[in-house]
C-alpha cells in the first residue's frame, strides 16, 4: 500500500467519476483488445490506438504518440514487440515525458515477469512520468492465448508445435485475466506504485499443455521440444529476419529457463478470485463459435 500512499500524496489521485478519456496502446493485441472493450463496456471514451485503427498509434512512429495522448486522462501502455527489445527504454521514457506533458493522470503499464530488461523499461518510465502520474506495473506470465491467438496457434491446428523450452513448466495466465487486472488497475485508487505479478493457478509444461490443448480441441495436439538455434531457424524459415529471429528465439529460451516456475497471488489480491486454469481458458477458445 505504499504506492497508494505515495499517490495520494502527490495531490493527484485520480477520481474515476471525472475520468472520460482512456487511450488502449496496442489496441488490436491480446491484452488491448480485451482492455478496451471492458473499458468501452464501463462508458469510458476509449481511444483504441494501432497502426491501422481510427487512433493513430505506432510505436515505430514517435510521433504519433502526442496526438493519441493529448486529452487523455488514462493510458495502457502494451509495448510492441518486448519490453526486452532493444530501444525499449527509450520508447517508454518518451512515452512517458509525453504521457506526462499532456496531463495524463494515471498510466498502467504491461510488463514481463521475470525480464531483467522488462525491469528497467519501467523504472525508465517510472522516471519519465514523474510524481505527478500514477503509475502501475502488471507483469504477466506467458499468456494462454498464444496457443491460441497467437504464434503458436498455427501448430496448434496442424497438430503439432515447436518451442524452445524443454520440460519446464509456466503458470500460463489468461489473457483475460490479465485485462481484468489491468482494468482495475486504470480505474480503481490505491494501484498507485504497485507492481502486480499475474499469473495462472497451476505450472504446466509445454507437453501438457498440449495434451490439454488437444483434449479441448478434439484432436491430437503435440508438442516437439527444439534448441534456441533450431526454432530461430524455423522464424526465419516463416520470413521474419534472421536477426530479429535469433533475438526472438533467444528472448523465449531465456523466459522459459524455470527461473518463473512458480505462481502468484495477483489476480486474487487485485480481483478477489482465483485465476482461471489453464484447461478452462482452452476449453473456452475452442467452444464452438470462439474462433480458435
Amino acid at each position: 500500500m505504499a504506492g497508494a500512499r505515495r499517490g495520494r500524496e502527490s495531490g493527484r489521485m485520480t477520481r474515476i467519476t471525472d475520468v472520460k478519456t482512456v487511450l488502449v496502446t496496442a489496441a488490436t493485441g491480446k491484452t488491448g483488445r480485451r482492455v478496451a472493450e471492458r473499458l468501452a463496456a464501463r462508458g469510458f471514451a476509449v481511444r483504441a490506438g494501432s497502426r491501422s485503427g481510427g487512433t493513430l498509434f505506432d510505436w515505430e512512429r514517435p510521433e504519433t504518440w502526442g496526438p493519441a495522448l493529448e486529452g487523455a486522462e488514462l493510458a495502457y501502455a502494451a509495448y510492441y514487440p518486448d519490453l526486452a527489445a532493444p530501444g525499449a527504454v527509450e520508447a517508454l521514457a518518451g512515452f512517458g515525458r509525453l504521457a506526462a506533458g499532456a496531463g495524463v493522470r494515471r498510466v498502467v503499464l504491461l510488463s514481463g515477469r521475470g525480464e531483467p530488461e522488462a525491469a528497467r523499461v519501467e523504472e525508465a518510465l517510472r522516471v519519465a512520468v514523474g510524481s505527478g502520474v500514477e503509475l502501475a506495473v502488471v507483469r504477466a506470465a506467458f499468456f494462454v492465448q498464444n496457443f491460441t491467438e497467437g504464434a503458436l496457434a498455427q501448430g496448434v491446428a496442424a497438430g503439432e508445435f515447436t518451442f524452445p523450452a524443454g520440460s519446464v513448466a509456466e503458470p500460463f495466465v489468461d489473457a483475460d485475466d490479465v485485462a481484468d487486472v489491468v482494468v482495475a488497475a486504470l480505474t480503481e485508487d490505491g494501484h498507485a506504485g504497485a507492481v502486480h505479478e499475474v499469473s495462472g493457478p497451476r505450472l504446466v509444461t509445454f507437453a501438457q499443455a498440449a495434451e490439454e490443448l488437444g483434449a479441448a480441441a478434439g484432436r491430437d495436439v503435440r508438442y516437439v521440444p527444439v534448441s534456441e538455434e533450431r526454432y530461430a531457424a524455423e522464424l526465419a524459415g516463416y520470413g521474419l529476419p534472421e536477426p530479429q529471429a535469433a533475438w526472438l528465439a533467444g528472448l523465449f529460451a531465456s523466459l522459459l529457463d524455470g527461473h518463473n516456475a512458480s505462481v502468484t497471488d495477483g489476480v486474487r489480491r487485485v480481483l478477489g478470485r482465483e485465476p482461471r486454469d489453464f484447461a478452462d481458458a482452452v476449453k473456452a477458445a475452442f467452444a464452438p463459435g470462439a474462433g480458435a
